[in-house]
């Protein structure tokens, strides 16, 4: 699974908004997904990763939320 996949999973799945920083550590507790040099996955990647998606993901009120 790629990451902006680990993080629409989650996303779905809490039915909620999640901040970066949950985003991370539930994808590195459940082993969402896993980084070539094992090391785990930070908020600045998810933050990255969900600018680099705008059509996908809403940042609002400090909390990442799927796009509907």
């Amino acid at each position: 699974m790629k990451l902006d996949e680990a993080i629409v999973y989650l996303l779905a799945s809490s039915g909620h908004g999640m901040k970066t920083e949950q985003i991370a550590r539930e994808i590195n507790a459940r082993g969402l997904y896993a980084r070539w040099d094992k090391v785990p996955v930070t908020d600045k990647q998810v933050y990255a990763v969900i600018m680099s998606h705008p059509d996908t993901f809403v940042k609002s009120e400090g909390r990442i939320r799927l796009m509907i």
